[in-house]
């Protein structure tokens, strides 16, 4: 027994030692990553002025709603009503990317099995075309495609916002790459026995790639909210500004009351980080591919 246990005592104190340093990297990393976050939710509920003392202060001296008051409820200053649209901006932001995922799930989950296990001329081609053009910056086509809004009269509305981003290239890709997965016999079974394509996508492919589904969800939908910089061209009436363009519109007024800011921050990140840790679950299994068996 003494000759068979000694060499093990090593082997275990050395993954004993690799798991310490494992969970003590990972628990830092955490920290580190969730500090800021949470100053961002502290300041925001610290007096005005108190986060712009030197050393900054991490717990607000007195906790206090008054920037949330100041951001989110209108007020009557003057004779005259008074707000920064913030909750008008925060509905056309969920309305937008709501309708910006459900658009390009339509559009990119059957690109992407079309070009995964269907048979068409042209279907390498068009698929060295669309690697190609992944590399090219969203920003360089941000010009001619404003010009063409602007023909069609899409510039100042909803539509000029959400269709740029209902075909993005990366989604029928990475949609591609989950159908890959499949086996082809699964697939050509089904179609000895007499099903066709849609009821082939719709009963063995879709359920398939549900995680995969989610997670492309989640992508669409975070960037849509995310979006600034397209927002921020083709919108030009206050009451269509999106959150993020409604939140920078105040910055240069208010840059300097960063408690003021913080409040805006906790606004815009809340609801998308909500729906993060719901859909969590799906997320790591539609990164990891697990529920699709190749």
């Amino acid at each position: 027994m003494a000759v068979t246990e000694a060499p093990e005592r090593p082997a275990n104190r050395r993954k004993a030692v690799r798991t310490l340093v494992a969970n003590t990297a990972v628990a830092l990393l955490t920290a580190v990553t969730l500090v800021p976050l949470i100053w961002m939710v502290t300041v925001s509920f610290m007096p005005r002025g108190e986060s712009s003392r030197f050393p900054p202060p991490f717990w607000p001296s007195r906790w206090s709603w008054e920037n949330y008051h100041e951001l989110l409820v209108r007020r009557l200053i003057d004779g005259a009503w008074f707000d920064y649209r913030i909750v008008p901006a925060l509905w056309n932001s969920v309305a937008i990317a709501a309708i910006s995922t459900a658009l390009g799930l339509l559009l990119t989950v059957p690109a992407g099995y079309a070009f995964a296990k269907l048979r068409f001329t042209g279907r390498e081609w068009l698929l060295r075309v669309l690697i190609a053009a992944l590399v090219v910056p969203g920003q360089v086509a941000m010009l001619p495609l404003f010009l063409m809004f602007r023909e069609l009269g899409l510039v100042n509305s909803y539509a000029g916002v959400i269709l740029p981003s209902l075909a993005g290239i990366f989604a029928i890709l990475f949609v591609r790459q989950a159908c890959l997965r499949i086996p082809d016999e699964m697939i050509d079974a089904a179609r000895m026995d007499g099903a066709s394509e849609a009821r082939i996508f719709v009963s063995i492919v879709l359920p398939l790639l549900a995680p995969i589904t989610v997670t492309l969800a989640l992508f669409l939908f975070l960037g849509s909210w995310n979006d600034f910089l397209w927002p921020l061209i083709v919108l030009s009436d206050q009451h269509r500004y999106t959150l993020p363009v409604a939140v920078a519109s105040i910055v240069r007024e208010h840059a300097a009351d960063g408690e003021l800011m913080m409040a805006a921050a906790v606004v815009t990140t809340l609801p998308v980080l909500a729906l993060f840790v719901a859909l969590q679950r799906y997320y790591m299994r539609g990164l990891l591919g697990g529920s699709v068996k190749g």
